[in-house]
């Protein structure tokens, strides 16, 4: 990857999170005065000619509310803003979709004391329906991230406040899923109405806005893991299920090295074969690249109603294990969840969010 002009000097490149025609994501390190800190990049230098604006834009936006929001000690903390490279800091934390908060108080009234300030702060984060902007960290509060939606306001205008209003809602939607039995009649009203602005949004502005970004840029992100994990995933899932010693595949999707996102496949067998035998197996027929990485397992750890446990496979695929004791559920499970860490496939890359 290329070196950013901006910062070169600054800057040490771990990998690539993301890359779009509206901006690269690059985890690294970042010489500051105190010294150097882990940190993320967004780059828009290398962008096409024809999304530049827009990528342009939606940099500013977010570079704006990061330097407003620094004081509040709730977002990364934006470390330097040039003309087309951003660095903000590094949130020890997982997002909402692999914490998966069920029964968690304490970090739904971190979250809404959180949105709380950002409010007060005169900035709405507009971007808040997707799971992956809320983080859990490691100290059990609330965090947000990617603020390239974000609006800032000199004054609580009826645009703030619709706009507000609907940040709020996207918050007591998450709740319902994690902690339905806390929300009060008052965020029961509010999640039974929608603004007159996101109302006017679903029934106009969101099918242009989907067919654009799926339709023409291909952008199919579900929960973090973009095409890869849409697309050739259940494919890939699908082939190895028809191996006789196969009783079941989970895979998840992590940022990697070479290709920006990579696949990592979690297979339960009824009998343990070498990895190659399976390798070949899957390339037998065309198809999807295979995953990046491919582990075998006699048991996955799954929910109580039968479901895989993908929130942990994914910290494992990301190499942050450190992170998964607090979602263990019972001991038995903690067996197989040990045994899935102590032979899991990516022990180079660390990554968070």
């Amino acid at each position: 990857m290329s070196r950013p002009s901006e910062i070169a000097d600054r800057w040490r490149s771990n990998v690539v999170l993301k890359r779009d025609v509206f901006s690269t994501v690059e985890r690294g390190h970042f010489h500051t005065a105190q010294g150097e800190v882990e940190a993320v990049l967004r780059r828009t230098d290398e962008v096409p000619w024809w999304s530049s604006p827009l990528a342009r834009h939606l940099f500013t936006r977010e570079s704006r509310a990061l330097l407003r929001a620094n004081p509040l000690k709730i977002a990364p903390a934006l470390l330097f803003s040039g003309r087309r490279e951003l660095v903000r800091g590094w949130i020890d934390g997982v997002a909402l979709h692999i914490a998966r908060p069920q029964g968690d108080f304490t970090y739904f009234r971190s979250a809404k004391a959180v949105l709380r300030r950002l409010h007060r702060a005169g900035i709405v984060h507009n971007d808040l329906a997707k799971e992956q902007n809320w983080l859990r960290g490691v100290d059990g509060r609330c965090y947000l991230t990617d603020f390239q939606l974000a609006f800032c306001f000199s004054r609580r205008s009826r645009l703030f406040r619709v706009l507000a209003y609907e940040d709020l809602r996207h918050l007591l939607k998450h709740k319902r899923r994690y902690l339905p039995e806390a929300l009060t009649p008052a965020e029961l009203r509010v999640l039974a109405r929608k603004s007159w602005f996101t109302r006017i949004w679903m029934a106009t502005g969101k099918k242009v806005y989907r067919g654009i970004t799926r339709g023409i840029f291909n952008f199919t992100d579900r929960e973090g893991g973009g095409p890869r994990l849409v697309n050739d995933a259940p494919v890939i899932a699908a082939r190895l299920r028809e191996h006789p010693a196969v009783r079941d595949v989970a895979i998840v999707a992590f940022p990697d090295r070479r290709s920006g996102t990579g696949l990592y496949a979690f297979v339960e067998m009824n009998s343990i074969l070498p990895e190659k035998d399976l390798r070949e197996f899957l390339g037998e027929k065309a198809g999807p690249p295979a995953p990046e990485h491919l582990q075998m397992s006699g048991a996955l750890p799954r929910n109580a109603d039968g479901s895989v446990r993908t929130e942990i496979l994914t910290l494992v695929a990301m190499n942050q294990v450190e992170l998964i004791d607090t979602l263990i559920a019972s001991e038995s499970e903690r067996v197989v969840i040990a045994r899935i860490v102590a032979e899991r496939r990516n022990l180079r890359d660390r990554f968070a969010f």
